[in-house]
């Protein structure tokens, strides 16, 4: 269809879509088709606004239909995923453009707590800055990061949106010739630590007083009014990445590529690659396969951050003008990230107060984990059933299973209870408190493999129906949801040989 091939983003269309580039796209493209282009993202909304879900998934692609199967389906995941597409303030079209052969069209909103949202279409095709790549995205990695970027919302951790994928025909030669993908992703930024490199490096300086006085005064307005907003602005940064990098190792995640045109200065988890959450627990885990020397290993994640953060000072050292200030202010990240992780750390071990000798058991927690390579989402996750006068090791058996050596599970179980008995602590309360922040669910990289071979019609016909499972299990990742059980069991022998590497 026509209307198909011109549409890059369209609010909710989780369909496989064929868009072929094609030269002089814009070419064939009249007012009578823009008018009906915009017509049916505006005629959707305007029905989201009035709660009119019939109408709403009238307009939705016959995939999206299939999917949900019911307008109260389709109405509530938007209703309670998607707040500014549901009850957008203000939308802002913007001029049709062709990017390299492929018309596209960029949608602003404003939701509804006054917060603006950009879209980004990501695998469009060639813009300015595609250096030497063919600006396109495959569907493996679109699929991956529709996903994550779902699944880390839910976990309660900064990041960017997914609003859509889209898939395509159009071949795209990566390792092997693979089909074509479009993510639709949404945050309000998307400014990275980059951006300010990109005018320090090049020496204009004008701009990049432009660009921070923009980041101030639109995104961190409180700091207009400090000595020295640019000196605020890069210490506020400091702080979210900080937690940012803490809410990732309390997870088990690992970005993969923490260049710093991936790190946000909004503090977002942002640019979807080769990331992994951890199975068998290994402080030196590398999920990119491209990163043969281990750069970005799970426990580098914080230096890397701090690095980051080195660069961005550099770059706004040209306006601070003082750079013992900027180093200073720099350095405010290493006692926020220690903070930040050791309060998530209390959390995960369902510790209600700070004690002496509490860093000692942490420590003795991650230890015993490395060593024994349990698998870190069910041990942090399975650990809320120990209970604090269990008679003997047997009773622990779910989470103990989990530790090849029982012997040193049972040495470190004596110790943990101890503490515990020390704050008296209820085995309820405790499980309650724990299974709030050690979540059930994570996007395993099996699991997204899984859902990628079927949406690719690997061994039968396409169908993103697993997807729209997997993205409903990892809405609620801290919920038992006993009929997905099977989405939180140990991954199977046959993923320890899933590779991932910056391919789109």
């Amino acid at each position: 269809m026509r209307l198909a091939r011109l549409l890059c983003i369209l609010v909710l269309a989780l369909a496989f879509t064929p868009v072929p580039a094609r030269a002089g796209a814009l070419d064939g493209v009249g007012d009578a088709d823009r008018v009906e282009i915009r017509g049916i993202i505006e005629r959707q909304l305007a029905a989201f606004q009035r709660d009119d879900g019939a109408t709403a998934f009238g307009f939705a692609s016959p995939t999206i239909r299939a999917i949900f199967g019911t307008p109260e389906n389709f109405m509530s995941m938007v209703r309670d995923g998607y707040a500014p597409v549901y009850r957008p303030r203000e939308v802002e079209f913007q001029d049709l453009a062709d990017i390299d052969g492929v018309p596209t069209q960029r949608v602003l909103l404003v939701g509804p707590d006054g917060r603006v949202w950009e879209l980004q279409l990501k695998g469009a095709g060639k813009t300015p800055y595609s250096r030497m790549g063919d600006g396109r995205a495959v569907l493996r990695s679109s699929i991956r990061e529709f996903l994550c970027s779902e699944a880390m919302h839910a976990l309660g951790i900064p990041t960017t949106r997914a609003l859509a994928v889209v898939g395509s025909d159009y071949p795209v030669f990566r390792e092997t010739v693979e089909s074509a993908a479009v993510v639709t992703r949404m945050a309000p930024s998307f400014v990275r630590f980059g951006s300010f490199e990109y005018f320090y490096w090049q020496q204009r300086y004008g701009e990049l007083r432009e660009l921070a006085d923009y980041v101030i005064s639109t995104f961190y307005p409180e700091l207009k009014e400090a000595p020295c907003p640019y000196l605020a602005l890069l210490e506020e940064v400091a702080r979210r990445t900080a937690r940012l990098v803490a809410h990732w190792q309390a997870v088990g995640f690992c970005h993969g590529v923490m260049n710093t045109d991936n790190m946000s200065i909004l503090g977002l988890t942002i640019d979807y690659g080769p990331f992994g959450f951890i199975d068998g627990f290994d402080a030196g885990h590398v999920c990119n396969h491209s990163d043969e020397q281990g750069r970005y290993a799970y426990h580098r994640q914080p230096q890397i951050a701090h690095w980051n953060l080195y660069c961005l000072g550099q770059a706004l050292v040209a306006l601070t003008e003082d750079v013992e200030a900027t180093q200073a202010a720099i350095e405010v990240f290493k006692d926020e990230f220690a903070q930040a992780l050791d309060e998530r750390l209390h959390a995960k071990l369902g510790l209600a107060t700070v004690q002496p000798g509490d860093e000692a058991l942490i420590e003795r927690t991650i230890e015993l984990l490395h060593t024994n390579r349990a698998d870190w989402t069910l041990f942090w996750r399975r650990l809320a059933m120990l209970r604090v006068d269990a008679a003997n090791p047997g009773d622990d058996a779910p989470v103990r299973d989990l530790i090849a050596d029982r012997a040193a599970f049972d040495a470190w179980a004596a110790a943990y209870r101890a503490r515990l008995r020390r704050e008296s602590s209820i085995d309820a309360e405790r499980a309650a408190r724990m299974n709030r922040v050690n979540p059930k669910y994570v996007l395993r990289n099996y699991l997204a493999e899984i859902a990628i071979r079927k949406a690719r019609g690997d061994e039968s016909p396409r169908d993103f129906g697993e997807v729209a499972r997997l993205l409903e299990v990892l809405q609620r990742p801290y919920d038992e949801q006993p009929e997905f059980d099977d989405y939180a069991r140990l991954p199977p022998e046959w993923s320890a040989g899933l590779h991932l590497s910056c391919s789109s």
